[in-house]
């Protein structure tokens, strides 16, 4: 995992330099998680704190209920996407924190998502709600990111 000040969503592939990031057909092109969550992961895991690299997701965000996007349309930065599922943990997550790591991060993995429109996204930015996907557009709001 390689920590930048800004990255480039790419339409259809997810980021620039993210050896995981999907193809065109798929859900998984990005990964976000809430920072409130990984004192909660450490919290379960006997620990102090955890970093959040460890967790392999792209976009650690605060301030907002990820679940919330799931399903909808948002901006980070110049990019649009679209939240596709959870993101729930792997296996790795037993190697990386010992056992109980699974269990630990399962309810807190954070969102998957999709990019529908490129874009630089960095670090500070909002996340910004456009709309439920393929419904009416409801009420913009900004939320931190």
């Amino acid at each position: 995992m390689i920590v930048v000040d800004s990255v480039a969503a790419r339409e259809g592939r997810g980021l620039s330099g993210d050896r995981f990031s999907g193809g065109a057909s798929s859900k998984r092109q990005v990964t976000l998680i809430q920072s409130e969550h990984l004192s909660v992961i450490a919290e379960l895991l006997g620990q102090a704190r955890i970093d959040p690299a460890l967790l392999r997701r792209n976009i650690v965000v605060s301030g907002i209920n990820l679940l919330s996007l799931n399903g909808a349309q948002f901006t980070i930065g110049g990019a649009l996407m679209e939240g596709t599922g959870p993101c729930h943990p792997c296996s790795r997550m037993e190697e990386t924190f010992g056992p109980g790591g699974h269990s630990a991060v399962r309810g807190h993995g954070g969102i998957t998502a999709r990019v529908l429109s490129g874009g630089i996204v960095r670090i500070g930015e909002p996340v910004r709600f456009i709309r439920r996907s393929g419904g009416a557009s409801d009420k913009q709001s900004e939320l931190a990111f």
